[in-house]
Protein backbone atom coordinates (compact mmCIF):
# COMPACT_ATOMS: atom_id res chain seq x y z
CA UNK A 1 0.00 0.00 0.00
CA UNK A 2 1.56 3.19 -1.03
CA UNK A 3 1.93 5.41 2.40
CA UNK A 4 -0.67 8.42 1.93
CA UNK A 5 1.07 11.81 2.01
CA UNK A 6 -0.04 14.02 4.63
CA UNK A 7 1.10 17.75 5.05
CA UNK A 8 2.30 20.05 7.85
CA UNK A 9 1.99 23.71 6.79
CA UNK A 10 3.49 26.47 8.86
CA UNK A 11 6.22 27.24 11.05
CA UNK A 12 9.65 24.91 11.95
CA UNK A 13 11.21 26.71 14.70
CA UNK A 14 13.69 25.28 18.04
CA UNK A 15 12.69 24.91 21.26
CA UNK A 16 14.40 26.24 23.98
CA UNK A 17 13.81 24.06 26.35
CA UNK A 18 15.93 24.06 30.28
CA UNK A 19 17.45 20.44 28.33
CA UNK A 20 18.66 22.56 25.22
CA UNK A 21 17.73 23.31 21.82
CA UNK A 22 14.95 21.03 20.26
CA UNK A 23 13.85 21.33 16.89
CA UNK A 24 9.86 21.93 16.69
CA UNK A 25 6.85 23.98 15.46
CA UNK A 26 3.55 22.36 15.54
CA UNK A 27 3.27 21.70 11.59
CA UNK A 28 6.67 20.15 11.67
CA UNK A 29 5.92 18.21 14.95
CA UNK A 30 2.37 16.82 13.18
CA UNK A 31 4.78 15.91 9.74
CA UNK A 32 7.02 14.17 11.77
CA UNK A 33 4.43 12.17 14.21
CA UNK A 34 2.37 11.28 10.75
CA UNK A 35 5.65 9.83 9.41
CA UNK A 36 6.52 7.63 12.54
CA UNK A 37 2.81 6.56 12.38
CA UNK A 38 3.43 4.90 8.89
CA UNK A 39 2.12 7.55 6.63
CA UNK A 40 4.03 9.94 4.15
CA UNK A 41 5.14 13.28 6.60
CA UNK A 42 5.82 16.31 4.63
CA UNK A 43 6.71 19.52 6.36
CA UNK A 44 6.10 22.41 4.23
CA UNK A 45 7.89 25.60 5.75
CA UNK A 46 10.72 28.18 5.20
CA UNK A 47 14.22 28.50 7.69
CA UNK A 48 16.93 30.83 7.53
CA UNK A 49 19.90 30.37 5.93
CA UNK A 50 22.09 29.92 9.13
CA UNK A 51 23.05 27.24 11.25
CA UNK A 52 20.12 26.79 13.24
CA UNK A 53 18.26 26.47 9.72
CA UNK A 54 21.05 23.76 8.19
CA UNK A 55 20.68 21.46 11.59
CA UNK A 56 16.86 21.70 11.45
CA UNK A 57 17.05 20.07 7.59
CA UNK A 58 19.74 18.36 8.87
CA UNK A 59 17.91 16.57 11.75
CA UNK A 60 14.68 15.72 9.26
CA UNK A 61 16.61 14.28 6.48
CA UNK A 62 18.39 12.11 8.80
CA UNK A 63 14.99 10.94 10.26
CA UNK A 64 13.79 10.19 6.73
CA UNK A 65 11.52 13.29 6.16
CA UNK A 66 11.47 14.85 2.61
CA UNK A 67 12.36 18.40 3.15
CA UNK A 68 11.79 19.15 -0.74
CA UNK A 69 9.01 21.52 0.59
CA UNK A 70 11.47 23.99 3.18
CA UNK A 71 12.73 26.81 1.45
CA UNK A 72 15.39 28.69 2.73
CA UNK A 73 15.48 32.57 3.34
CA UNK A 74 18.60 34.39 3.02
CA UNK A 75 17.32 37.29 4.67
CA UNK A 76 15.33 36.80 7.93
CA UNK A 77 16.93 34.25 10.55
CA UNK A 78 15.52 30.54 11.26
CA UNK A 79 12.37 30.77 14.07
CA UNK A 80 12.96 29.67 17.95
CA UNK A 81 10.55 30.05 20.57
CA UNK A 82 11.52 30.51 24.39
CA UNK A 83 9.65 27.69 26.47
CA UNK A 84 9.61 27.41 30.03
CA UNK A 85 7.83 24.28 31.63
CA UNK A 86 6.20 24.59 35.11
CA UNK A 87 6.21 21.72 37.79
CA UNK A 88 4.49 19.79 35.77
CA UNK A 89 6.34 19.92 32.45
CA UNK A 90 3.94 21.94 30.87
CA UNK A 91 5.05 24.53 28.68
CA UNK A 92 4.51 28.32 27.73
CA UNK A 93 6.28 30.30 25.11
CA UNK A 94 7.34 33.18 23.94
CA UNK A 95 7.84 33.89 20.01
CA UNK A 96 10.47 36.69 19.24
CA UNK A 97 9.07 37.83 15.46
CA UNK A 98 9.69 38.53 11.77
CA UNK A 99 11.94 35.16 11.66
CA UNK A 100 11.57 33.09 8.65
CA UNK A 101 8.44 31.45 8.46
CA UNK A 102 6.66 34.60 8.86
CA UNK A 103 7.62 34.85 5.12
CA UNK A 104 6.49 31.33 4.53
CA UNK A 105 6.65 30.39 0.93
CA UNK A 106 5.30 27.07 -1.27
CA UNK A 107 7.93 25.66 -3.52
CA UNK A 108 6.17 24.21 -6.91
CA UNK A 109 6.72 21.07 -5.56
CA UNK A 110 5.06 21.09 -2.91
CA UNK A 111 1.93 22.69 -4.74
CA UNK A 112 2.14 19.75 -6.95
CA UNK A 113 2.25 17.38 -3.57
CA UNK A 114 -0.69 19.27 -2.28
CA UNK A 115 -3.10 18.02 -4.84
CA UNK A 116 -2.73 14.39 -4.23
CA UNK A 117 -2.09 14.83 -0.77
CA UNK A 118 -4.44 13.08 1.59
CA UNK A 119 -4.12 15.75 4.10
CA UNK A 120 -2.94 19.24 5.52
CA UNK A 121 -2.66 20.23 8.79
CA UNK A 122 -2.33 23.90 9.58
CA UNK A 123 -2.47 27.13 12.37
CA UNK A 124 -2.80 29.73 13.85
CA UNK A 125 0.28 30.90 14.48
CA UNK A 126 1.77 31.10 11.49
CA UNK A 127 -0.85 33.45 10.28
CA UNK A 128 0.26 36.29 12.42
CA UNK A 129 1.99 37.53 9.45
CA UNK A 130 -0.31 39.07 7.03
CA UNK A 131 2.42 37.70 4.36
CA UNK A 132 2.09 33.86 5.90
CA UNK A 133 -1.22 34.20 6.18
CA UNK A 134 -1.73 34.44 2.44
CA UNK A 135 0.72 32.02 1.54
CA UNK A 136 -1.40 29.63 3.75
CA UNK A 137 -4.80 31.02 2.29
CA UNK A 138 -3.60 30.27 -1.43
CA UNK A 139 -2.26 27.21 -0.53
CA UNK A 140 -5.84 25.63 1.10
CA UNK A 141 -7.71 27.16 -1.90
CA UNK A 142 -5.50 25.26 -4.53
CA UNK A 143 -6.11 22.11 -2.97
CA UNK A 144 -8.94 19.55 -4.29
CA UNK A 145 -11.75 19.08 -1.93
CA UNK A 146 -10.69 15.48 -1.62
CA UNK A 147 -7.97 16.83 0.85
CA UNK A 148 -8.72 16.50 4.46
CA UNK A 149 -8.03 19.77 6.06
CA UNK A 150 -7.14 20.04 9.76
CA UNK A 151 -7.19 22.98 11.65
CA UNK A 152 -4.56 23.11 15.02
CA UNK A 153 -6.02 26.13 16.52
CA UNK A 154 -2.48 26.49 18.76
CA UNK A 155 -2.93 29.65 20.13
CA UNK A 156 0.15 31.26 21.51
CA UNK A 157 0.69 34.66 22.71
CA UNK A 158 -1.32 37.39 20.99
CA UNK A 159 -0.95 36.07 17.69
CA UNK A 160 -4.84 35.13 16.67
CA UNK A 161 -7.93 37.43 16.02
CA UNK A 162 -11.30 36.45 15.49
CA UNK A 163 -11.26 37.00 11.56
CA UNK A 164 -8.08 34.57 11.40
CA UNK A 165 -9.61 31.51 13.48
CA UNK A 166 -13.01 32.34 11.37
CA UNK A 167 -11.57 32.00 8.05
CA UNK A 168 -9.45 28.84 8.99
CA UNK A 169 -12.39 27.58 10.77
CA UNK A 170 -14.51 27.86 7.22
CA UNK A 171 -11.79 26.22 5.47
CA UNK A 172 -11.78 23.17 7.25
CA UNK A 173 -13.11 19.61 7.92
CA UNK A 174 -11.39 18.91 11.51
CA UNK A 175 -10.64 21.31 14.02
CA UNK A 176 -8.59 20.06 16.83
CA UNK A 177 -8.05 22.44 20.26
CA UNK A 178 -7.26 22.10 23.57
CA UNK A 179 -8.87 22.73 27.14
CA UNK A 180 -7.07 25.99 27.43
CA UNK A 181 -8.28 27.27 24.27
CA UNK A 182 -11.83 26.36 24.63
CA UNK A 183 -12.81 29.10 26.33
CA UNK A 184 -10.79 31.78 23.95
CA UNK A 185 -13.41 30.19 21.20
CA UNK A 186 -16.54 30.41 23.12
CA UNK A 187 -15.47 34.31 24.22
CA UNK A 188 -14.87 35.16 20.98
CA UNK A 189 -17.59 33.16 18.97
CA UNK A 190 -20.57 33.55 21.63
CA UNK A 191 -20.05 29.77 22.69
CA UNK A 192 -23.16 28.64 25.50
CA UNK A 193 -23.26 25.88 27.37
CA UNK A 194 -20.70 23.28 28.73
CA UNK A 195 -17.60 21.79 26.87
CA UNK A 196 -19.74 19.45 24.53
CA UNK A 197 -22.15 21.54 23.42
CA UNK A 198 -19.32 24.46 22.88
CA UNK A 199 -18.07 21.91 20.30
CA UNK A 200 -21.35 20.57 19.24
CA UNK A 201 -21.83 24.41 18.10
CA UNK A 202 -18.24 24.71 16.00
CA UNK A 203 -18.81 21.89 14.49
CA UNK A 204 -23.01 22.81 13.53
CA UNK A 205 -22.15 26.51 11.97
CA UNK A 206 -18.52 25.93 10.49
CA UNK A 207 -19.82 22.00 9.05
CA UNK A 208 -16.44 20.22 10.54
CA UNK A 209 -16.22 15.99 10.30
CA UNK A 210 -14.81 15.99 13.54
CA UNK A 211 -14.29 18.10 16.61
CA UNK A 212 -10.70 17.41 18.90
CA UNK A 213 -10.40 18.42 22.41
CA UNK A 214 -7.13 17.47 24.24
CA UNK A 215 -7.51 17.76 28.00
CA UNK A 216 -3.97 17.04 29.15
CA UNK A 217 -3.68 14.58 32.13
CA UNK A 218 -7.92 14.13 31.16
CA UNK A 219 -7.61 12.65 28.34
CA UNK A 220 -9.89 13.76 24.89
CA UNK A 221 -12.88 13.89 22.99
CA UNK A 222 -13.87 13.26 19.77
CA UNK A 223 -16.61 14.74 18.37
CA UNK A 224 -18.02 13.47 14.85
CA UNK A 225 -21.11 14.24 13.27
CA UNK A 226 -22.57 10.63 14.16
CA UNK A 227 -20.25 9.70 17.25
CA UNK A 228 -18.61 10.75 20.23
CA UNK A 229 -15.83 9.13 21.73
CA UNK A 230 -14.65 10.33 25.36
CA UNK A 231 -11.31 9.16 26.80
CA UNK A 232 -9.98 9.52 30.04
CA UNK A 233 -6.60 9.75 29.50
CA UNK A 234 -3.81 7.57 31.00
CA UNK A 235 -1.47 7.96 33.61
CA UNK A 236 2.04 10.12 32.91
CA UNK A 237 5.07 11.21 35.13
CA UNK A 238 5.80 14.13 31.84
CA UNK A 239 9.19 15.39 31.14
CA UNK A 240 7.36 17.86 29.15
CA UNK A 241 4.65 18.10 27.08
CA UNK A 242 5.97 20.35 24.08
CA UNK A 243 4.81 18.02 20.71
CA UNK A 244 2.19 15.68 22.92
CA UNK A 245 -1.24 17.73 21.37
CA UNK A 246 1.25 17.77 17.59
CA UNK A 247 1.43 13.92 18.00
CA UNK A 248 -2.03 13.20 19.16
CA UNK A 249 -3.59 15.47 15.89
CA UNK A 250 -1.11 13.09 13.89
CA UNK A 251 -2.39 10.08 15.27
CA UNK A 252 -6.19 11.00 14.75
CA UNK A 253 -5.62 11.65 11.17
CA UNK A 254 -3.70 8.97 10.52
CA UNK A 255 -6.87 6.81 11.81
CA UNK A 256 -9.60 8.75 10.12
CA UNK A 257 -7.55 8.08 6.70
CA UNK A 258 -7.17 4.43 7.76
CA UNK A 259 -10.85 4.19 8.52
CA UNK A 260 -10.20 2.86 12.27
CA UNK A 261 -13.48 3.94 14.75
CA UNK A 262 -13.51 6.48 17.21
CA UNK A 263 -12.34 5.01 20.29
CA UNK A 264 -9.82 2.96 18.67
CA UNK A 265 -8.49 6.41 17.29
CA UNK A 266 -8.47 7.97 20.59
CA UNK A 267 -6.79 5.04 22.46
CA UNK A 268 -4.34 5.26 20.11
CA UNK A 269 -3.92 9.16 19.81
CA UNK A 270 -3.33 9.24 23.72
CA UNK A 271 -0.91 6.22 24.26
CA UNK A 272 1.45 8.61 21.62
CA UNK A 273 0.72 11.73 23.17
CA UNK A 274 1.38 10.17 26.71
CA UNK A 275 5.04 8.42 25.15
CA UNK A 276 5.88 12.34 23.94
CA UNK A 277 5.04 13.22 27.16
CA UNK A 278 7.39 11.23 29.26
CA UNK A 279 10.19 12.15 26.77
CA UNK A 280 12.62 15.38 25.82
CA UNK A 281 11.47 17.60 22.73
CA UNK A 282 8.77 17.69 20.27
CA UNK A 283 10.02 14.83 17.93
CA UNK A 284 11.79 12.32 20.04
CA UNK A 285 11.93 8.97 18.51
CA UNK A 286 9.09 6.55 18.14
CA UNK A 287 8.57 3.26 19.16
CA UNK A 288 7.49 1.12 15.76
CA UNK A 289 4.98 -0.76 17.90
CA UNK A 290 3.01 3.10 17.36
CA UNK A 291 2.84 2.38 13.78
CA UNK A 292 -0.51 2.23 12.19
CA UNK A 293 0.83 1.14 8.46
CA UNK A 294 3.71 -0.93 7.92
Amino acid sequence: MQRPAVIGIGEILWDILPSGEHLGGAPANFSYHADSLGLRGVPVSTVGADLRGQRALQILENRGIVTAGITVSSTHPTGYVEARLDDQGIASYHFPEDTAWDYLTVTDWARELGRTASAVCFGSLVQRSPDSRRTIEEFLESLPDTVLKVFDVNLRQAFYSKDILHNSLSRADILKLNDDELPVLAGLFDLKGDDRQQLGALQSRYNLQLVILTRGAHGSLLLSRENLSDHPGLPVVPVDTVGAGDSFTAAVTAGLLLGLRLDEINDHANRLAAYVCGQRGAMPLIPASFRLLI
